[in-house]
């Protein structure tokens, strides 16, 4: 999956539907379990060098390996190993609450210590949770 084209890639679903603009979030709340969200994610992570993961019972990991450049950049500013590459990681978590289920997103960039360790390196981008704020709406989500 190719993390900018993913996002896009879901809010096509309902593009040509008229929609209202939902404010730029990360986190959206969904009346039930939105197993056409989490189908789709995973669907959507199977190219070359990604790799799909439910990394606990209600947490799905899309992770992909950076271009050579990006890779370089990571370990030599913030220590990585270069024998463990830097991947950048898509997380969506779902935890049950009294309105349904609230959906979380988190991108970031992991990159792997020398000491063993992980660095995680947020990825900001109003840009980036606008098109999450639109995926959440259009899978049927209130971005909150």
């Amino acid at each position: 999956m190719k993390l900018f084209t993913f996002i896009p890639f879901l809010a096509c679903i309902v593009a040509c539907a008229p929609q209202d603009v939902p404010d730029a979030s990360r986190s959206a709340q969904f009346e039930t379990y939105p197993q056409r969200l989490f189908d789709i994610f995973e669907t959507s992570c199977s190219g070359p060098g990604e790799s799909f993961e439910r990394t606990s019972g209600q947490t799905f990991e899309c992770r992909e390996f950076l271009p050579a450049e990006a890779s370089a950049y990571l370990i030599l500013n913030y220590g990585g190993n270069p024998q463990d590459l830097p991947q950048s990681v898509m997380r969506l978590t779902s935890s049950k609450n009294a309105d349904g289920y609230r959906i979380d997103a988190n991108v970031f960039f992991k990159v792997p210590q020398r000491t063993g360790s992980v660095v995680e390196v947020p990825l900001d981008s109003a840009e980036l949770d606008q098109s999450i704020s639109r995926l959440f709406q259009a899978m049927g989500g209130s971005p909150s």
